[in-house]
């Protein structure tokens, strides 16, 4: 009995170790920040996750970074999972804006704070914050590189959208449409391949249902395929006076280069105009070879600093800084804005080289 009696407390000294040890290594599988994030199968996604690991490197915080690919169930099972971790942040762009509010209703309801990055999530009054880039705005900036690179009269314009899914395609084209609109009214530009713009081109502002009847007819939903798809499809239709020197609003790098190679192989298309978006590394060696025209350079790792500064500031018990707002159909949402950069031949190597986000040697012909 002597014997039994030293060890029983032995054991529970050994046992409450462990316990110890546990807590003081963070709480095992607890996560401070969740990110998801739509598709691994387009290479912005890919660099935000790295930009995303960079940025809480240094950090006492955790993090955890799950994938979509393209689906609002798998979306909403790794919120799920994410809340099972004990997360208190929630970061999360979503597939489809919309479909994403039961996702980050549930968050909410564990009082997990939710940040909307770079895509609103709508009808719902479950978000917090939103980190983005001023996405009217760069629009605009496409649609101002097409104005400031067309010459006469009459040339044919080609409109493409992003998913009617994504708050941000109805943004995008917005500002597109404030700068286009005017051009189309006075001539310099014939829209080529939507019944439905032509029929709105004498409205300066859209409603989001007009905006819709046209992205019906030109979205691409972000994919590749369909954009290549539409683009042969318009311009086998397309007469020979809707070919020649053509101006194309692509929404995306992805779209833009699609759309290229398509206009690029036509041989009654003399010469053509073509915008992007996100500066992905191939559209940035098609700008150096001349295939796409420029893209809007929306520089992942200041929105990324901005989100997990948010989220940092958060779980230190501070308010965010924001600059804006923006009215997600329910509420208006604090949001943190950053500043985007067209980017051309003349000014590639010092956007996208000398600022260091990419390396010279992973393109070939830069000057």
């Amino acid at each position: 009995m002597k014997r039994r009696l030293k060890f029983v407390p032995i054991l529970f000294v050994a046992i409450m170790a462990i316990f110890i040890v546990a807590g003081c290594s963070g709480g095992g599988s607890e996560v401070s920040v969740g990110i998801v994030l739509p598709t691994k199968d387009e290479p912005r996604w890919v660099q935000d996750e790295e930009r995303f690991k960079a940025a809480l490197e240094d950090s006492d915080y955790t993090t955890e970074i799950l994938f979509s690919q393209g689906s609002s169930a798998k979306e909403k099972e790794n919120v799920e999972t994410l809340i099972s971790k004990g997360i208190d942040v929630l970061i999360i762009a979503p597939h489809d804006g919309a479909a994403a509010g039961s996702s980050v209703e549930a968050a909410k309801e564990e009082g997990i704070t939710v940040i909307a990055y770079d895509r609103l999530i709508t009808d719902t009054d479950a978000v917090d914050y939103y980190v983005t880039f001023d996405s009217i705005a760069v629009g605009e900036a496409q649609a101002q590189y097409l104005v400031d690179n067309a010459e006469g009269t009459g040339v044919p314009l080609y409109l493409y959208a992003g998913a009617a899914s994504d708050n941000n395609a109805f943004l995008f084209f917005e500002g597109a449409w404030n700068v286009l609109q005017p051009k189309i009214a006075d001539g310099t530009f014939v829209i080529a391949n939507s019944s439905e713009a032509v029929a709105l081109q004498d409205k300066a502002e859209l409603t989001r249902d007009e905006m819709g009847k046209i992205l019906g007819q030109v979205t691409t939903n972000w994919d590749p395929n369909e954009a290549k798809n539409k683009a042969q499809t318009h311009l086998t239709a397309a007469s020979a006076d809707l070919k020649g020197d053509v101006a194309i609003l692509a929404p995306n790098d992805g779209t833009a280069r699609s759309i290229a190679d398509v206009f690029g192989t036509d041989s009654e298309v003399t010469s053509y105009v073509v915008t992007g978006q996100d500066a992905e590394k191939a559209s940035v060696q098609y700008i150096i070879d001349g295939t796409q025209s420029m893209t809007v350079f929306k520089d992942v790792r200041t929105l990324v600093t901005d989100a997990m500064g948010m989220a940092v500031t958060i779980l230190d018990g501070d308010t965010p800084e924001t600059t804006g707002s923006y009215n997600n159909g329910v509420i208006d949402i604090k949001a943190k804005q950053t500043d985007v950069i067209v980017v051309d031949q003349e000014n590639v190597k010092s956007a996208l080289i000398d600022s260091g986000y990419y390396d010279a040697s992973e393109f070939s012909g830069l000057e």
